[in-house]
């Protein structure tokens, strides 16, 4: 069976690309299941999957993170990796459904857990925001904050991979150059900014809408909002990304992984000073078969120029 990918919210549960791609578990918050519950779904999800891979974003609910943690150590299991991230809800959704196309590829559990950050630098994760007082997750100077004042006012901005802020009509933000798919989730702000402007300029493949994911204005700070991300819509290309990272063993729980980091226990790679990585990068040019190519394994063109990877721990 593949890795089981669960979430915290069920909009972070993108439609599937394909019938291939699996749906996410959804881990409700203590206020909508009893630890019980929680527990015994827990507990099915492993026993049918082997493995659970959790994603959420970093400004989840408190009590939900500890119920998370709760379940982890009651099961006493390392066969469930819990994985913040500091991507905005939307971009949160995206590595979701990436995680979810990879479960059914000849990946383990360890590589499809630590693959995530490896994912998350190619999502290019935004927003048009109509003010940025209260946005804290993002570098904003006393210029910015004080242009926000002036009625009409908008902001491009971006919070991954390098975070950016611009004041629509007087900038631009830097996109992905590579070749990418947009989606956009729209709030409390009528804008064709993120279509007519966004996209042509990030010469994006194609644009898809959804539904904005609870968490964004809370994130954001404010309900004027506009979600987006560009992100790698081919799983051919995706596949090729992961598997041409070097495979480790974690010497702490034993499980595979990619990366500098052990995805289920968090133990660092050791001895770092030893250990070598892939240098890459995706082109604007970069394309993948279409299909599913990409879920069986790719031999030595895994490791060619289409799947050359970052090292991913910095």
């Amino acid at each position: 069976m593949p890795t089981a990918i669960a979430v915290t919210s069920p909009d972070l549960v993108l439609p599937p690309t394909d019938r291939q791609t699996p749906t996410a578990a959804l881990l409700p918050s203590p206020d909508t299941q009893s630890l019980e519950a929680s527990l015994a779904d827990m507990q099915g999800l492993l026993e049918h999957h082997g493995y659970v891979v959790v994603l959420y974003p970093a400004n989840i609910a408190t009590a939900h993170e500890r119920r998370l943690h709760t379940v982890r150590s009651v099961l006493e299991s390392d066969r469930i990796a819990l994985l913040k991230l500091d991507l905005p809800p939307l971009g949160v959704a995206v590595l979701v459904r990436q995680l979810r196309q990879l479960s059914v590829c000849d990946f383990s559990a360890g590589v499809v857990a630590s693959a995530a950050r490896l994912l998350s630098h190619y999502i290019y994760a935004g927003a048009l925001l109509g003010s940025v007082t209260k946005l804290d997750r993002v570098p904003v100077s006393l210029k910015s904050h004080a242009k926000s004042w002036v009625p009409g006012a908008q902001f491009g901005v971006l919070a991954s991979p390098v975070p950016q802020l611009v004041k629509i009509g007087a900038g631009e933000l830097t996109g992905p150059e590579f070749a990418t798919q947009l989606l956009v989730a729209k709030g409390q702000t009528q804008s064709d900014w993120p279509t007519t402007t966004l996209a042509p300029h990030w010469q994006v493949g194609g644009v898809e809408e959804c539904v904005l994911p609870a968490d964004s204005a809370d994130w954001w700070g404010t309900q004027k909002l506009i979600e987006f991300a560009a992100f790698l819509p081919d799983i051919t290309v995706l596949y090729q990304l992961v598997a041409s990272v070097r495979r480790e063993i974690c010497s702490w729980c034993g499980v595979e992984l990619i990366g500098d980091r052990c995805g289920f226990c968090s133990a660092p790679l050791a001895p770092p000073e030893n250990q070598t990585r892939a240098v890459g990068v995706l082109t604007q040019g970069s394309q993948g078969s279409q299909g599913g190519q990409g879920r069986r394994a790719l031999g030595g063109g895994a490791r060619g120029s289409q799947g050359a990877a970052l090292r991913h721990g910095s």
